[in-house]
């Protein structure tokens, strides 16, 4: 295995001493000069996620982002690149196209005007009877800055400003060693929240509720309080890492199956073999260390090849700011993205795309967020409303379900007389580094 590429020092994100002092208002979630201010300073300025380039393999597969009351369409152009044009037609601002799918022009369905997969006007309806003269070829859709990494498509609605993979340092060289375009989307959801965008943030900017919320996850991720490594980048990005072994304070009834004994029986280590819990916790996972090391090429564990020791047993849970986080585990990786509505600061559209690498063999993936799904890419996304659970009730009980049924509680108590302040542990200093951040872009100190 490859040792870690060399990436900026993070800071410590358990850390106090990181941190101005921000109050966290009640009013940044709900107050609608707040949400324009977000507009106008924030995401008119930041990079967004188009979706995944295995959505638009051939020239002319196209991809349509909406954002709150703007629409951006993504096509891939006939060398393999991706261009980005603002989805409205330069006749009379007419959305053009919806979705995802293939064509050998934009089309706009009012007026019929076509445009090239460049974006340049190639047929007008009676062109000669223009007084400016004939648009063909003079006007264009208009462009935006648009990358790729990680798989994904993405787009920046700022004319000028730090390029991708400057706006994404240092997680590009952190993660380079992931095949991320290799991962198949095996469950993909777009979800209605009755909460402000920034809950899903400060919720996976810290694992502090997850004894309270997830009950089920410290049996096969370790996440207590001095296990865990806590990051964060002046950016605003930041990462738990947490050792994929069970927790030496949360622990199951010994009549309970563990499930960290199935993980290491399926890597051919007897469980039992070990003189105590810790042992088979702590030595355990040296133990599947070692022998994903020597066998990922023999069980069909490709994907293994470039990665480090901590990539093939860990949790790198992952937020880049401000609103995507993406859980890179050995197996899976997990994308969540929060966007807000166009019209009410009170409710947010939540993305759950669980993606899964490639194992010989394997014709049912365990999504960790979703359930069993069959290996296959999803074919269309679930648009759903939570509904108090109601809307998606194939996933209750699920992790990301179980933070859902917070969601409305924490928006409905930043209305409170009661609260002021968050008032946070260490391990929780990455909520309010994201808050301060985010002031710094509302108040021009970023990018």
């Amino acid at each position: 295995m490859n040792k870690p590429a060399d990436a900026a020092a993070p800071l410590q994100g358990r850390d106090p001493a990181n941190l101005r002092g921000d109050p966290i208002t009640g009013d940044r979630y709900y107050s609608p000069e707040f949400a324009q201010r977000e507009w106008d300073r924030l995401w008119t300025r930041i990079w967004h996620i188009a979706g995944r380039l295995a959505d638009i393999p051939d020239p002319g597969d196209f991809m349509v982002h909406d954002f709150m009351k703007e629409s951006v369409v993504a096509v891939r152009q006939a060398d393999g690149s991706v261009r980005a044009f603002y989805n409205s037609c330069a006749h009379r601002g007419m959305r053009m196209v919806r979705g995802t799918s293939s064509v050998d022009t934009l089309s706009c369905p009012y007026h019929g005007w076509r445009y090239g997969l460049d974006g340049k006007l190639v047929h007008a309806q009676d062109a000669g009877d223009f007084p400016q003269g004939d648009p063909c070829g003079k006007l264009s859709l208009r462009e935006l800055r648009c990358d790729t990494w990680g798989g994904f498509v993405w787009y920046t609605m700022a004319e000028q400003g730090p390029g991708l993979h400057e706006y994404l340092a240092p997680l590009p060289d952190v993660y380079a060693r992931y095949p991320m375009e290799k991962a198949v989307r095996v469950a993909w959801y777009r979800i209605a929240l009755n909460a402000n965008w920034k809950f899903v943030t400060d919720n996976f900017s810290e694992s502090y509720h997850t004894r309270t919320a997830h009950p089920q996850v410290p049996p096969w991720i370790d996440q207590d309080v001095d296990t865990a490594r806590h990051e964060m980048w002046p950016a605003g990005h930041g990462r738990t890492v947490q050792p994929m072994r069970p927790s030496l304070s949360d622990r199951l009834p010994e009549d309970v199956p563990h499930p960290y004994k199935m993980i290491l029986r399926a890597w051919g280590i007897d469980p039992d073999g070990y003189a105590s819990y810790e042992e088979m916790a702590m030595q355990g996972w040296l133990d599947l260390k070692a022998a994903k090391q020597r066998d990922w090429k023999a069980r069909g564990y490709l994907h293994y090849e470039h990665m480090n020791d901590e990539e093939i047993t860990d949790s790198p849970h992952t937020v880049i700011f401000p609103n995507v986080t993406i859980s890179f585990l050995p197996d899976n990786l997990v994308f969540f993205r929060s966007e807000p509505h166009p019209d009410d600061p009170e409710k947010c559209f939540f993305d759950l795309w669980c993606m899964a690498f490639p194992v010989a063999g394997q014709e049912i993936v365990e999504s960790i967020m979703a359930g069993p799904k069959p290996f296959h890419e999803a074919s269309v996304c679930e648009f759903r409303d939570f509904d108090e659970g109601r809307g998606i009730p194939e996933l209750a009980g699920q992790i990301v379900y179980q933070d859902m049924e917070l969601a409305e509680g924490m928006q409905a108590g930043m209305h409170s007389r009661g609260y002021t302040d968050a008032y946070l542990p260490a391990q929780e200093t990455r909520v309010r580094f994201f808050h301060e951040v985010l002031n710094d872009w509302l108040e021009g100190r970023k990018p």
